[in-house]
């Protein structure tokens, strides 16, 4: 029976344990009706989610015709493209992207960027209220710091950040087939944003991620153009976007519960603890992208059939008792905490790292100048983009303490 399960409600958004507590109960894992994929298997339980995403044998992005799973058939060639990315792609193509992504970034010292980190989040604190008051935290906020901090890894121009935002606001909007083919343009306009930036580097030279990729190339590294395109595309969107939504989340929570916000502020060493329950209890990326199964496979006593299509909902997976006692409950001093945020297995986020740092420093920058950053309208009124798969609040208004 494939259950009727709306991943995109208010409902769900506002209180995810409860609808993924009832969706447990139907099994361990639950075949559901997903928009624009279709019917899809969905793991609701943490170790079900790790055995899809570490058994590569059995579990596949592809087929071996070379058909996605989360692809459909009347999906225009550009997404195709654009979406030709290491995460659409199993061994050996993914390790061969992988690792020239992962020389790149290390080559650009993530873990050395925090000062910088903060010097952005505290510039773009002081700026939060310059356009006015009340202040959309997503905005003018949220998404800033994240996407700031990708241009400038990526080599990309600041001045471009106008552009970027508007795009993304396009596919974090899309909600059925017919948001889908929406979005086509702003598509397109990334793809030849891209293409020429690429170009550019290649005669001139250039600075970041983008210039390391392209002297891979030029080296007779293992990618081709296309290749190069999509990982910009994923490098420039994964990059910031699932960030901007664990911030303006984060932010939700402690405004929420004054307490959690006071707690945090006495003593800021606390946030990284602080930020790994948000990453959990929130989880920004809802599902991993779907796999299709290569053998009749027993999980938790249900038959799941070969050819069958399979999502590991990290959301459940999260919010599993299993793994994380009473995980219905924001605890910031939650230890161990065994989220998987990040996926696991060979897709586990590559940019992991800086997601953590660039959340702990949006926290310390934003209510080290605003201490008293209250919300602008009652707690009820916050709604989320209608997006299943992505935790993402549409607008955050903020004051600068409570009137």
């Amino acid at each position: 029976m494939t259950v009727r399960a709306d991943f995109a409600s208010q409902e769900y958004f506002r209180n995810p344990a409860a609808s993924i507590e009832r969706l447990r109960q139907l099994g361990p894992v639950v075949e559901v009706s997903f928009p624009i994929i279709g019917r899809v298997w969905a793991t609701t339980t943490q170790a079900l989610a790790d055995q899809v995403l570490k058994d590569t044998d059995t579990f596949t992005i592809r087929k071996d015709d070379g058909t996605v799973a989360g692809l459909r058939w009347w999906m225009p060639r550009i997404v195709r493209t654009m979406t030709n990315s290491m995460l659409s792609m199993d061994e050996p193509d993914h390790k061969r992207l992988r690792d020239i992504v992962d020389e790149a970034f290390r080559r650009r010292a993530v873990l050395g960027m925090e000062p910088h980190i903060m010097a952005v989040g505290d510039q773009l604190a002081d700026e939060l209220f310059a356009e006015g008051s009340p202040a959309d935290l997503v905005e003018r906020y949220a998404r800033k710091l994240p996407l700031s901090v990708i241009c400038e890894l990526l080599g990309l121009p600041l001045a471009d950040r106008p552009k970027f935002m508007a795009w993304t606001s396009g596919f974090t909007r899309l909600t059925g087939a017919l948001g889908f083919f929406s979005m086509i343009p702003n598509v397109f306009a990334v793809k030849r944003y891209i293409e020429a930036h690429l170009e550019t580097v290649r005669r001139r030279g250039g600075e970041g991620l983008i210039a390391e990729i392209v002297r891979v190339e030029k080296e007779g590294g293992r990618i081709s153009r296309d290749e190069i395109v999509s990982m910009v595309f994923l490098l420039l969107f994964a990059g910031h976007e699932t960030t901007t939504h664990l911030i303006s989340g984060s932010v939700h929570e402690l405004l929420k519960n004054p307490g959690l916000r006071d707690w945090i502020e006495q003593d800021w060493s606390r946030a990284d603890l602080a930020v790994e329950e948000f990453l959990r209890f929130i989880t920004p990326v809802q599902f991993t992208k779907p796999r299709f199964v290569r053998r009749d496979v027993d999980l938790g006593g249900v038959t799941v059939k070969r050819g069958d299509r399979i999502m590991a909902m990290l959301a459940a997976a999260n919010m599993d008792p299993a793994a994380n006692p009473h995980p219905e409950r924001l605890e910031l001093t939650r230890k161990p905490n065994r989220h998987v945020a990040f996926g696991t297995g060979i897709h586990f986020c590559l940019g992991h790292q800086l997601a953590r740092i660039e959340g702990k420093c949006a926290l310390k920058s934003l209510f080290g100048r605003w201490p008293k950053l209250a919300l602008a309208v009652d707690e009820s009124e916050i709604r989320w983009r209608k997006r299943p798969g992505l935790k993402a609040i549409d607008r955050l208004p903020v004051v600068s303490e409570p009137v």
